[in-house]
């Protein structure tokens, strides 16, 4: 698998996207925009899907990654679940329900896809990477510390004692 430089190049990201602007637009129109509480919950638990995995790609670290992956999946799980209501109040259609389940399908198997590939890798992420990496991304930059100096002891000065 390829090594992302952005939360757009995962595949994932961009599934959730593409579900993300399909809840938008089943639930503009009709009764289901009139039950503002369900539109609401459904738009946000599709947003939260993309927010999550940008989220947890730019905190840096793998173990992080993998948590916002998993509150990501959850998420997507979520959609589809308020999908089922929606079509048995008849919200939206039958093709509809069907399309915004399989694309919400899709969305989790690839996190679930992701989340299995970065536990069996070896690497920690980029915030764990060595401080010559981290300074080619300025986000990872670090503030100089100040040197101090330490004098070594000889073996021909003595000790000072106090008088």
């Amino acid at each position: 698998m390829a090594t992302f430089t952005h939360f757009e190049e995962i595949d994932a990201w961009q599934k959730a996207y593409d579900l993300a602007n399909a809840v938008y637009d089943c639930s503009d129109a009709g009764s289901f925009a009139r039950d503002v509480s369900l539109q609401d919950q459904v738009r946000r638990a599709a947003v939260s899907v993309m927010a999550n995995i940008a989220e947890g790609f730019e905190r840096g670290g793998n173990a992080e990654f993998v948590q916002f992956l998993a509150t990501a999946r959850g998420s997507a799980a979520e959609v589809e679940s308020h999908f089922y209501l929606a079509v048995r109040r008849e919200y939206v259609t039958r093709e509809q329900f069907e399309q915004v389940k399989s694309m919400a399908m899709l969305t989790r198997r690839l996190i679930a896809g992701l989340i299995a590939y970065l536990r069996r890798s070896g690497m920690k992420g980029v915030k764990y990477k060595p401080a010559t990496v981290r300074e080619t991304q300025p986000e990872y930059r670090t503030k100089k510390r100040r040197r101090v100096r330490v004098r070594p002891r000889t073996a021909n000065r003595e000790p000072r004692t106090r008088a």
